[in-house]
């Protein structure tokens, strides 16, 4: 993902500089998918505040959902980090955000494997 506008980038900006989105975004990379209940706990905070967090970081395709079912049938979300790489430069006194996300790493990855093997 490459946010393409200031307005885009300002807001990651701002969402990053929230305490408990970062939080949240660094428990959900540690370990594998976890609950909001499991975020929570590890975050100190609130399932409220988990769950607005959570939406907002979705919104810029910084943690995904994972729903399971388990053995009983139950069905449960579980949020895992998308998060890779952020680069953020300084150019003609501008600052500008990339971002990288696993599923684009991997699409890159497919890409040159395909490249290598003269497949297109």
């Amino acid at each position: 993902m490459q946010p393409g506008g200031s307005s885009d980038s300002a807001a990651i900006f701002q969402l990053l500089a929230d305490e408990y989105a970062r939080k949240i975004l660094l428990a959900a990379d540690r370990g594998g998918p976890k609950t909001a209940k499991t975020l929570s706990e590890e975050c100190d905070a609130s399932l409220t505040t988990v769950y607005r967090r959570v939406s907002t970081l979705q919104e810029y395709d910084l943690i995904e959902e994972c729903r399971t079912v388990d053995a009983d049938g139950s069905h449960r979300s579980e949020f895992e980090t998308t998060l890779e790489e952020l680069h953020v430069d300084v150019t003609d006194g501008q600052l500008s955000l990339t971002m990288e996300t696993r599923d684009e790493l991997a699409d890159n990855f497919t890409d040159l494997w395909r490249g290598i093997r003269g497949e297109e």
